[in-house]
């Protein structure tokens, strides 16, 4: 999901990669403040340039606003995760909590998910994913977006034209 994510946001402008360098799933709001954070650089796929942090997604987009890149951060980005974050489940996922790290710091995001199935997950449409994410982000840009709205994408796991549209709607709470 992050190449997929990463090689879609490299067509609009330049990227920064920065992410953990484990799976934090359910993860939550976490930080990470009793211990160093170790920082690598890596390449993601063998070419494009990545950080990678032993700290949480709150901890990527902390660092990179408290010096670690030195380009100043126009956007957050964060995903694309597996399966959906909707509703009360926002506040677990490391996807979306990093996108709200970046909306405490007063820098516009935004989070996309896949709404995948354990059953497929080696399948997953991460491009069509990442071909929605770079169509929204296209429009963030053109027609701004506030510091104070966190903007949660989940995409269809569909072909990219099997996608019907969009349509926007507040935080609900997730029955399961």
């Amino acid at each position: 999901g992050l190449l997929a994510l990463a090689n879609a946001m490299k067509s609009i402008g330049d990227v920064t990669v920065i992410a953990p360098d484990k799976n934090w799933s359910i993860s939550g709001h976490s930080k990470t403040v009793r211990k160093p954070i170790k920082v690598d650089n890596i390449k993601l796929d063998g070419n494009i340039p990545a950080i990678a942090i032993d700290g949480t997604p709150t901890d990527c987009v902390i660092l990179s606003y408290l010096g670690l890149i030195e380009t100043p951060i126009d956007l957050v980005v964060s995903g694309i995760n597996p399966f959906a974050n909707m509703g009360s489940d926002l506040t677990y996922s490391g996807t979306v909590t990093a996108a709200m790290e970046a909306i405490v710091w007063g820098i516009p995001a935004m989070a996309f998910s896949l709404n995948g199935t354990h059953q497929k997950i080696d399948s997953l449409n991460y491009d069509t994913a990442g071909l929605v994410a770079q169509s929204v982000v296209r429009k963030v840009l053109k027609n701004g977006l506030s510091k104070e709205i966190l903007l949660n994408i989940n995409v269809p796991d569909l072909a990219i034209d099997e996608i019907k549209g969009y349509r926007i709607t507040r935080q609900g709470k997730r029955i399961y």
